[in-house]
């Protein structure tokens, strides 16, 4: 049978465009389901404010009734005027495993944004940096997290057979919780607290946390990621969005805000109970039931995601991150965690990797950023 491409229009086709996911990973043990509700509202045209400089369309492939497959093409002109490249990008794609629905979705993608002036693509990657992004490559085997991209072997495949090739890698950890701080480490951390004043600051209140540094913490990452892949500033709305998002179910033995001695920010460290088994149980979904296995996994995680790490330039080398670090192990030990995931790290940065040497670790996971010439 031929292959329909739909172009996504109405409410209901966008349900559909957020639903197809748990169909074509149905029975797959390591596919996190996203959470329903943040899904749609981020690829909603009304309610993401990265509209305001953003344009987007999503498009269903059918074949014999059936969905078999989805893309969603963007472009976001925040990133042409900050970096140059005339290049869209692709996102949200899923198929199923036949080679014609892959060249039909990316085919009505592609002309799409060869229609809008696009010269490149890339991709996957969402409005902003903070969006999930990266195909999976390597790790496929492994449990997917919350905030990262899960996909089948077969996807990057292909990919490459339409002509895409690799524009950037990043790589991903597990990195267990040690049972001791070295008796060294707190010796250094305090002679640094004594000489500069920095110390970490003990919020109590997701209230008191926004109130306190919303702003200055995401202020922070515009500053320490700007020069970061295809990152482009947040408008003030999409500071909001995120602060309501992230922010509103913080846990105060997970996000970790040091500061100096005026209790100014000087980094940050946002980790999250990992939801993935929960999200799994319940479906991506609240209700009638399923806050239930989230609640749970909020109170008693066993492992945590770590979303962000973030330190201003001009702290870089004075021990900031040491103090997120050891106070984070002291809130795993105490809450029974025994393992973090990390988010994706560019291949090339290398002083985030070197973190994890002083830890028992593993890079489990690697994703990858394509880009095409149109």
């Amino acid at each position: 049978m031929p292959i329909e491409i739909r172009r996504v229009e109405t409410a209901r086709d966008l349900r559909a465009f957020v639903k197809f996911p748990f169909s074509v990973f149905k029975g797959n043990a390591c596919w996190v389901p996203p959470i329903f509700v943040d899904e749609y509202n981020t690829l909603s045209k009304a309610r993401n404010p990265a509209f305001e400089f953003s344009e987007a369309e999503y498009w269903l492939a059918y074949r014999d009734g059936k969905s078999v497959g989805r893309i969603a093409a963007l472009i976001n002109h925040r990133y042409i005027e900050k970096w140059g490249n005339k290049y869209g990008r692709f996102g949200w794609v899923d198929f199923v495993e036949d080679f014609e629905v892959a060249q039909a979705l990316f085919a009505t993608a592609e002309g799409w944004l060869r229609g809008k002036g696009m010269v490149g693509v890339n991709g996957p990657m969402g409005f902003t940096d903070l969006d999930k992004e990266g195909l999976l490559i390597e790790g496929f085997d492994q449990l997917g997290t919350m905030p990262m991209i899960y996909n089948h072997p077969y996807y990057p495949e292909f990919i490459e057979r339409l002509g895409y090739r690799k524009d950037v890698d990043w790589l991903e950890y597990e990195v267990k919780v040690p049972k001791d701080i070295p008796e060294k480490v707190l010796r250094v951390q305090n002679l640094i607290s004594q000489r500069t004043g920095m110390h970490v600051y003990d919020w109590k209140t997701p209230a008191e946390l926004k109130r306190k540094f919303a702003k200055p913490i995401f202020a922070l990452l515009d500053e320490a990621y700007e020069k970061l892949y295809g990152t482009t500033p947040l408008s003030v709305k999409q500071v909001q969005t995120y602060v309501d998002q992230y922010l509103g179910f913080a846990d105060p033995r997970f996000i970790k805000i040091v500061v100096d001695q005026d209790e100014k920010l000087v980094s940050f460290g946002l980790a999250f109970p990992s939801l993935s088994s929960a999200l799994q149980k319940s479906g991506g979904r609240f209700f009638p039931f399923g806050w239930v296995h989230l609640l749970k996994a909020l109170r008693y995680p066993v492992g945590i995601d770590l979303l962000l790490i973030a330190v201003d330039p001009k702290h870089k080398g004075a021990g900031a991150v040491a103090f997120l670090m050891t106070s984070l192990i002291e809130s795993c030990r105490k809450a029974g965690v025994v393992s973090a995931e990390t988010a994706g790290e560019l291949e090339t940065n290398y002083e985030v990797q070197s973190l994890w040497k002083s830890y028992e670790h593993r890079q489990h996971k690697r994703r990858r950023a394509y880009i095409k010439m149109l």
